[in-house]
């Protein structure tokens, strides 16, 4: 399935194609502060509509993950890193997604202070 998300100001919108079979609510200090909901697909997966520069990147700790965020409103869509073998990943923000029914899917929490 396609979906179309999005900043709250719309600046930064995108596509990410996949099936969401559920999400984790990361605890790490960032990810509990933004409440952000995450969906991790592989990087070509999520097609950016805007242009790149438009968007802003936070990085903090290991600086393994790029916290990519709007600088316009302040919201985060999603991240940018690698799996263990490597592999780009996208981490959505599900709650930046477009007709997404938030009690339909599975939330497992994680502890990810290691970020």
């Amino acid at each position: 399935m396609k979906y179309t998300g999005s900043c709250h100001c719309g600046k930064v919108a995108f596509e990410v194609e996949g099936e969401i079979k559920g999400v984790i609510a990361c605890n790490c200090s960032i990810c509990a502060r933004k409440g952000s909901l995450l969906w991790f697909v592989p990087r070509e997966q999520l097609k950016l509509l805007t242009p790149e520069q438009d968007i802003s990147t936070y990085l903090f700790n290991k600086h393994v993950i790029k916290h990519q965020f709007c600088a316009v409103c302040g919201i985060h869509p999603f991240g940018e890193g690698s799996d263990p073998k490597g592999k780009a990943m996208a981490a959505i923000n599900i709650r930046c997604l477009e007709e997404i029914d938030l009690d339909s899917i599975p939330v497992q929490h994680y502890d990810g202070r290691s970020h």
